[in-house]
């Protein structure tokens, strides 16, 4: 089982590497996000108590994903083991999102050599905060903001819990975090339908986001960043967000770049105040982008090795 786990998860992160999610490829995400408006609007429409109906929201949604994608494994193992760790490898694939998350961080670098407004508009795509009146610095840190968060949610958590519990389990995650990412919001409109995602979004990053933390501070050292204050920052800084697990990896990426991140930013037109990570020693630059992106492959590959060694461990233990 665990050697299985672990070929479908190495074949999916070279897959990842080399095709990330194409375009012409129906990513499972979007049949998850169509879900869960689905379900959104029907329990808005009934009424009730929302609070408890958040709680269905999101058990379904991250039941009936780990249902499909434990589904697919077994019919496909039917067929032998070959077609199964295809199946496994694929699944493992979609579930990884290392190279998207490069291109988009990196799209946002190649926009601000076009303008600010270009900038802007590829960053929007990335974030969840207003980005009309960004300035370029404000830009620069909200893509490294997003690669460090990122690098916990898209990379490290997926390949842990697929090794734990396979496809089934990455996927289980995968919805979790696409509830977070859809309704688990703060304001009026999901503080009470969305509070069950959040927090089972929390529950399920608490060990990756550090986990994530400490392999981005040796990363940094790995890539020539300052490994030492990204370790110190990181220590100092984990608490400075409203998520018990978001600052883990900001604060070790500010670290290692010498720049500080966080602050207030204006979500759906209103400022939300967040604490400040890091110091600010220099302004952020546009290279920036490219070392977050740099410190996320080597914190994955990090991760992957730890992952290899773990493996070869139980085996002779076996």
């Amino acid at each position: 089982m665990w050697t299985d786990f672990y070929l479908a998860l190495l074949a999916g992160c070279a897959l990842d590497l080399l095709l990330g999610d194409p375009a012409w490829l129906y990513h499972p995400v979007c049949v998850i996000g169509k879900y869960i408006s689905w379900c959104e609007k029907r329990l808005r429409a009934r009424g009730g108590n929302l609070r408890r109906s958040a709680v269905w929201l999101t058990a379904s949604t991250v039941l009936l994903t780990a249902l499909a994608a434990g589904l697919l494994v077994f019919l496909s193992g039917l067929l032998g083991r070959v077609p199964r760790l295809i199946v496994m490898a694929l699944l493992s694939w979609m579930g990884l999102s290392a190279r998207c998350l490069a291109q988009e961080a990196v799209g946002v670098e190649k926009a601000l050599g076009r303008g600010l407004d270009a900038g802007r508009r590829q960053v929007a795509r990335i974030v969840g905060r207003d980005t009309a009146a960004l300035s370029e610095r404000e830009v620069v840190c909200a893509t490294i903001e997003t690669v460090a968060e990122n690098t916990t949610d898209g990379v490290i958590s997926p390949m842990l819990y697929g090794m734990l519990g396979g496809p089934a389990l990455m996927w289980a995650f995968k919805a979790s975090s696409t509830l977070d990412s859809m309704v688990g919001y703060l304001d009026e409109k999901y503080r009470d339908v969305g509070w069950s995602s959040a927090k089972l979004d929390d529950l399920l990053n608490y060990l990756p986001a550090r986990l994530t933390g400490c392999l981005l501070c040796l990363a940094a050292w790995l890539c020539g960043l300052d490994g030492g204050a990204a370790f110190r920052i990181m220590k100092r800084d984990h608490r400075n967000h409203k998520s018990p697990n978001c600052a883990w990896s900001e604060a070790a990426a500010a670290g290692a770049l010498h720049v500080q991140l966080g602050g207030t930013h204006l979500y759906f037109g209103k400022p939300v105040v967040k604490p400040t990570i890091g110091d600010d020693l220099r302004a952020p630059e546009k290279r920036d982008i490219r070392l977050a992106v740099r410190m996320m492959y080597a914190a994955s590959g990090l991760m992957l090795a730890m992952i290899t060694l773990a493996v070869w461990a139980l085996s002779g233990l076996g």
